[in-house]
């Protein structure tokens, strides 16, 4: 199987029912395997009924049980897995149109490939404003992640060595992609967009303590000099800074 597609919900029906119909692009896609596995945290409002009424579809597999946050259950996604890659659409992410060229690029990649394959994704501000973000160089992990979380297809090889440390409230997904850089996994750029998402995640709600997160990560992780890593502190918390007030403006 090319692709294991996870999805970590909670309390979100809606957006389970939404990144759900986004699938039909993927379906589209033709001799390309993937599985679409879901990670409920134990929600009342009808989403296990709802996966359990989908028989199986796309290869569907899920729990809905109680979980210790969102790092958690990716993680919990990741021991389910039996793609050759990993995406992770949470709930309410959608895939973009583009997914049927791009998975056609995956699946072209060699097999024995140590890499961590990303491309474009479009981000929502809720009032119709949409802005693409490119894929950058994968020396960009120094200061961030080099694509957006939800446009970056992980090994799950890799995945399974370097899971998500609950320890990073915020940027354990920055934290995972440092390590498995720092560990021989390389970036290479895939061409189209991905996917598509809200800009009201925790990354952006919470934009002070993703900064924070993310300088412990450049410094523990990737080595990144105590200067640079406030230089890249300042410049990030601008950036996020504005992204939130796009979004609370909306």
């Amino acid at each position: 199987m090319l692709l294991s597609v996870i999805t970590v919900a909670y309390k979100n029906l809606a957006g389970v029912e939404k990144t759900w119909q986004s699938l039909a692009h993927l379906a589209k896609a033709s001799g390309i395997t993937f599985e679409w596995i879901v990670v409920d945290g134990g929600s009342n409002d009808g989403t296990a009924e709802f996966l359990e009424n989908l028989s199986g579809q796309y290869n569907l597999r899920f729990v809905s049980e109680k979980d210790n946050g969102i790092y958690d259950a990716m993680n919990r996604g990741i021991e389910m897995s039996q793609g050759r890659y990993a995406l992770f659409l949470n709930s309410g992410d959608i895939f973009h149109p583009d997914i049927v060229q791009v998975v056609h690029q995956l699946a072209a990649m060699p097999s024995a490939d140590r890499a961590m394959v990303i491309g474009d994704a479009l981000l929502d501000f809720g009032d119709g404003t949409k802005k693409e973000r490119r894929a950058k160089q994968g020396w960009y992990i120094y200061h961030s992640l080099p694509a957006s979380h939800q446009a970056i297809f992980f090994p799950v090889s890799g995945l399974r060595k370097y899971p998500y440390d609950l320890q990073y409230k915020v940027s354990s997904d920055y934290a995972l992609a440092a390590k498995m850089y720092k560990n021989g996994y390389a970036f290479k750029r895939i061409k189209g967009l991905v996917s598509e998402f809200s800009m009201g995640g925790v990354s952006t709600s919470n934009n002070i303590e993703l900064c924070r997160d993310a300088k412990n990560v450049q410094r523990k992780i990737l080595g990144v000099p105590g200067f640079v890593a406030e230089l890249s502190f300042k410049l990030r918390l601008r950036t996020t800074g504005k992204a939130k007030a796009m979004y609370n403006k909306a």
